[in-house]
């Protein structure tokens, strides 16, 4: 049973270039993969490995300038879902392409998972859900507004077309683990919102702490690991990924005649080249290979 461990934290880096050397030598002498994003503005990442290891990188996270304080989100999984581990040096640590979005300045109201519910379910509240279009299709809170963004760039956008549907409303945030309405919601108080709420902890949090029979949550929450998906309680979801596009499938997706593994579905076959689909299906033929040798590929 591998330890998973979601983190976000803003702080001021002077230097995040000189963060990653000790990073990748901590984690690689603990056996620890999935992605860590450094950037001037904090640190983000979902990672996994042992419980011991998990332990020793979120106290050498704790020791950096500024992350004392740094919180984590924490599920579980029966297989490694990362192939390898990445330490990157970004100009965000999420991306919205807003240089006047600043976090450390201010966000929403912090709304924990146990007050959720009462929150979205009142009468002059808009809830807004601001994660990526296939993220929302597999799962979201009831009444929740889908922009249909296809990245988080594009929210700002979306919000400029549609504010006057916001008119005297209170606007409630989410999203997978909270740190995209870390920045949404700073945004929408720089447009003049008076009252922006934000769940704490984000969808994680709310499906570990709230019983499933006092959840508004429908459906499962798409993860970027290779479990694709957890639900109540963080258990393990039925989703599988097409491994062209990265995008989830439900069971019946894959039966459909689009689908091929490894090369495309439904979503994305018109989307790539006869090009493109050869290379998947070489890259198909060498993953066969190793598994034949007993050999790990790296995907």
């Amino acid at each position: 049973m591998f330890t998973v461990a979601a983190l976000y934290h803003f702080t001021r880096f002077s230097d995040p270039d000189g963060l990653r050397p000790p990073l990748v030598d901590l984690c690689e002498r603990e056996g620890i993969r999935g992605t860590l994003l450094v950037a001037k503005e904090g640190i983000n990442g979902t990672v996994a490995g042992s419980r011991a290891g998990i332990d020793a990188l979120l106290a050498h996270l704790r020791s950096l300038p500024g992350c004392a304080d740094l919180e984590h989100k924490e599920s579980t999984a029966t297989e490694m879902p990362f192939n390898r581990m990445k330490v990157r040096l970004k100009r965000e640590i999420v991306t919205m392409g807003q240089p006047d979005v600043d976090p450390l300045a201010g966000t929403g109201h912090y709304v924990k998972p146990a007050d959720w519910n009462a929150l979205i379910q009142a009468g002059d509240v808009a809830v807004i859900d601001t994660r990526n279009d296939y993220e929302v299709a597999i799962g979201t809170f009831e009444g929740a507004i889908d922009p249909k963004t296809k990245s988080f760039g594009e929210f700002p956008a979306w919000w400029q077309e549609n504010k006057h549907r916001f008119h005297n409303k209170r606007v409630a945030m989410f999203c997978t683990g909270g740190i995209r309405c870390e920045k949404s919601t700073n945004y929408l108080l720089g447009q003049g919102v008076e009252e922006v709420y934000h769940l704490q902890g984000g969808i994680l949090k709310y499906l570990e702490e709230v019983p499933e029979e006092d959840s508004t949550w429908n459906g499962e929450c798409f993860v970027f690991d290779g479990r694709v998906s957890v639900g109540h309680a963080l258990k393990e979801g039925d989703l599988k990924l097409c491994y062209a596009c990265r995008r989830p499938l439900q069971p019946e997706d894959l039966r459909r005649d689009e689908y091929e593994l490894g090369v495309s579905c439904h979503q994305c076959l018109h989307e790539t080249s006869a090009g493109d689909r050869e290379r998947f299906r070489e890259r198909q033929k060498q993953i066969k290979l190793a598994t034949k040798r007993g050999e790990k590929h790296i995907g």
